[in-house]
Parts: C-alpha cells; sequence; structure tokens
C-alpha cells in the first residue's frame, strides 16, 4: 500500500526551527519528485519546496528561500524539511507529496500533478 506519512510538526516560538519528515512505504522514493506544501488557515494549498528525483534541481518558493531546505534518506526512505528562522506567517498545516516522472510540481494541474499525498502535520508558530 503507498502511503506517505508526515511527523514533526508542532508548536515552535518565533526565530525557532522545526525538521519534518516524510516517510514512503509502498514504493522507492528515489524515483520521484518531492514537494512540501502547506496550507494556512483560510487560504489555499501552496507549494513550499520541489526537489526533483536526481536531486538536482530544486525549487524553493520566495516566501521560505534562505531558511527552509530540503533533503532525503534513500536508505531510510524518508524526506525532510529542514525549517528555521520560523516566521508566525509560516503557520500551517504542512504536506507532502511526490510525482513520478517529472523534476517538478505543476502549478496549473489539480493537487499540483502530484501522485500520491501524506495527511499533513500541523505547525505553529508562535509570536
Amino acid at each position: 500500500q503507498v502511503q506517505l506519512v508526515e511527523s514533526g510538526g508542532g508548536l515552535v516560538q518565533s526565530g525557532g526551527s522545526l525538521r519534518l519528515s516524510c516517510a514512503a512505504s509502498g514504493f522507492t522514493l528515489n524515483y520521484y519528485a518531492i514537494g512540501w506544501f502547506r496550507q494556512a488557515p483560510g487560504k489555499e494549498r501552496e507549494a513550499v519546496l520541489c526537489i526533483s528525483s536526481s536531486d538536482d534541481s530544486t525549487y524553493y518558493s520566495d516566501s521560505v528561500k534562505g531558511r527552509f531546505t530540503i533533503s532525503r534518506d534513500n536508505a531510510k526512505n524518508t524526506v525532510y524539511l529542514q525549517m528555521n528562522s520560523l516566521k508566525p506567517e509560516d503557520t500551517a498545516v504542512y504536506y507532502c507529496a511526490v510525482r513520478w516522472g517529472y523534476s517538478d510540481y505543476d502549478a496549473q494541474a489539480p493537487n499540483y500533478g502530484m501522485d500520491y499525498w501524506g495527511k499533513g502535520t500541523l505547525v505553529t508558530v508562535s509570536s
């Protein structure tokens, strides 16, 4: 059964850090582009970061550039989102998602063209 499970969310003060994990099962992450997305209360889901299957290209939203990084551990079939210098506006449910055969997400497609999604983990940044 294909599954993505996010973890690591929680409450953190402004300026703090969190590392989110996304563990995959039922398939191998190596061959997929991986994206992190977030949805803040009352807002649409937005793309945050995306890395290609070969790790040779990465997309960063301007809002997180210089603060968030994405990495993967193929041996653990897990991808990580390191979030530093967190701001209250980073408060959202964070989702990981994967896409086969592409290096990036598709901003014009339903669900950003991603094949599988996790159920999300809540990050709350207090001021």
